[in-house]
C-alpha cells in the first residue's frame, strides 16, 4: 500500500471543524438570549405575573427574567461556545488533545454537531503523535 509519508487522517479535522462551527452557533444563541432578555415582549410576562405573587412590585419577574437570561447567555452559553471554537482550534492544529477533547464536550450543547465532534477527536487522538 502507498503511502504519502503522513499519518493525518480527516477525523480530527472533521471533529475540529464541527467543534468550532458548534461552538459558534452557541456564541451566536448567546447573544441573541442576551438581547431578547434586555428587549423582552410585555406578553411573554403577564400569564407568569398573573399566577405568580400578585402583591410583589410591578415589573419583578421581567427583572429576574433578564437576569437570569443573561447570566445564563453570558456564562454558559458563551463561555461554552468559547472553549468549542479554541478546542476545534487545537484539533486542527493538532496542538493539545486534552483541549481539543474539552472543546468538543464543550460543544455537546449543539447535540449532533457536538456528539460528532467528540467522536471524531477521540478517534483522531492517534494524529496528535503523527509528524507533519
Amino acid at each position: 500500500m502507498a503511502s504519502n509519508g503522513s499519518d493525518r487522517g480527516g477525523l480530527l479535522s472533521a471533529g475540529g471543524v464541527l467543534s468550532i462551527v458548534a461552538g459558534i452557533s452557541q456564541i451566536i444563541s448567546a447573544v441573541s438570549l442576551v438581547v431578547n432578555a434586555e428587549f423582552p415582549s410585555s406578553r411573554s410576562f403577564m400569564l407568569a405575573e398573573m399566577l405568580f405573587l400578585p402583591f410583589l412590585p410591578d415589573n419583578w419577574l421581567p427583572t429576574i427574567v433578564s437576569g437570569l437570561a443573561v447570566f445564563i447567555g453570558l456564562w454558559c452559553a458563551g463561555v461554552l461556545g468559547i472553549l468549542a471554537v479554541g478546542g476545534g482550534i487545537s484539533a486542527i492544529k493538532r496542538k493539545s488533545f486534552g483541549l481539543s477533547l474539552a472543546g468538543a464536550i464543550c460543544a455537546l450543547p449543539s447535540v449532533i454537531l457536538g456528539i460528532l465532534a467528540v467522536i471524531f477527536v477521540a478517534l483522531g487522538k492517534r494524529e496528535f503523535g503523527a509528524k507533519v
